[in-house]
């Protein structure tokens, strides 16, 4: 097996650790920050760009790729590395959260999933096997388990069902999974808002000795609390020896909170979304750049950040961009704040080193604008 955890140092005053990940594509350090890549592209950005960022990894999503071109084409193209041209690790998920979230346009039986495509109302049916199988045609390093994620808020019947579904497909997923050495599958919890559920399904899933395992069901519209209470419960109980990662999740504040508890990989599309939107991570909190303030500020989107867009261009060039409409707008403002996140691990990593991740936290929570 190409794939495999090496734990490299503990934090001292936390639970937060330094690790290295090592898949068919290259080493990614950890934690890490990954960004998203739905359709075989990070919204905006070319892959020279993700690099010059310092982008170790990338996710493509299962559903999405399914749909369109097709598993069979990317396959026919060498596989997703080849067809986006990323010579670097590629996680995909299983394709599940988005089914799920089609509400009315799917039927959950144990089978699968049949579903509508939100594109063209065209039926279809995922099972956990066709989703291996779709991931092992775009041949990514990782990939996940076929789950079900259970909304929030579901009661405690429901969501017991749920996760013991996830299991039963967790096993048909690896016994489905046509490439496991050259193929990281990684199973996912699940068990809700319920820390006995979540105690259920951490044991059952790692009964099935998977190289790495996920976090999933949060950071689905649960409070903050909420969502660090459930990690608390549940990381504990995950393997050392293995990477664990936190579904969905891209804010500093949840990236800091997931990190201390034990969490080694995040993604989100957060970054790229918020930035389509005018809105850039700075190291003093939010900022919305269409705002008329920033009419005449000549200064960068942040003076503590080096990122080519801050290097280069000011808030009021940026401001004049996205209220003329200019593709250019959203990608200074994309470049930014993945750069903010990618940078904001590598500090995280860096604090870990020399024990002070606490303090660290502290410090940026204070600038920010976080109350701790």
């Amino acid at each position: 097996m190409v794939f495999r955890y090496e734990l490299i140092k503990e934090d001292r005053d936390s639970k937060a650790r330094l690790g290295k990940i090592y898949t068919p594509h290259g080493v990614i350090e950890t934690p890490i920050f990954m960004p998203v890549g739905t359709r075989a592209t990070v919204k905006a950005m070319t892959p020279e760009e993700l690099k010059d960022l310092g982008a170790q990894i990338i996710l493509g999503n299962t559903y999405h790729l399914y749909l369109k071109p097709g598993h069979e084409l990317i396959e026919e193209a060498g596989g997703l590395h080849k067809f986006m041209n990323w010579d670097r690790p590629i996680l995909t998920d299983s394709g599940g959260f988005q089914v799920f979230s089609l509400g009315d346009l799917r039927k959950i039986t144990e089978e699968g999933v049949e579903f509508r495509s939100h594109i063209d109302g065209s039926k279809h049916f995922i099972s956990p096997e066709k989703s291996i199988q779709i991931q092992n045609s775009l041949g990514s390093d990782i990939i996940m388990a076929f789950d079900e994620c259970a909304p929030y808020p579901s009661d405690w019947d429901y969501v017991k069902k749920s996760l013991e579904r996830t299991t039963r497909w967790a096993k048909r997923c690896k016994d489905a999974n046509a490439n496991p050495d050259t193929q990281a599958l990684f199973g996912i919890i699940q068990g809700g808002m319920y820390r006995d559920l979540r105690e259920q399904s951490a044991k059952e899933i790692i009964d099935l000795d998977f190289p790495g395992y996920a976090v999933g069901g949060l950071s689905v519209g649960e409070p903050a609390d909420l969502m660090c209470e459930m990690l608390d419960y549940t990381v504990p109980l995950l393997p050392k020896e293995k990477p664990r990662y936190l579904m969905g999740v891209g804010s500093p504040d949840y990236l800091f909170e997931a990190v201390i508890r034990g969490i080694d990989m995040a993604d989100c599309v957060l970054p790229t979304r918020i930035a389509r939107n005018g809105t850039v991570l700075t190291s003093q909190g939010k900022l919305v750049i269409r705002n008329a303030t920033y009419s005449r500020d000549f200064t960068s989107l942040d003076p503590e950040c080096d990122c080519y867009t801050c290097k280069n261009y000011s808030r009021a060039y940026i401001r004049h961009l996205f209220n003329v409409n200019e593709i250019l707008g959203s990608r200074l403002a994309t470049i930014h704040n993945l750069y903010f996140l990618i940078k904001l691990m590598e500090n995280i990593r860096e604090a870990i080193k020399e024990d002070r991740l606490l303090q660290y936290r502290e410090e940026f929570y204070k600038k920010y604008g976080y109350i701790k």
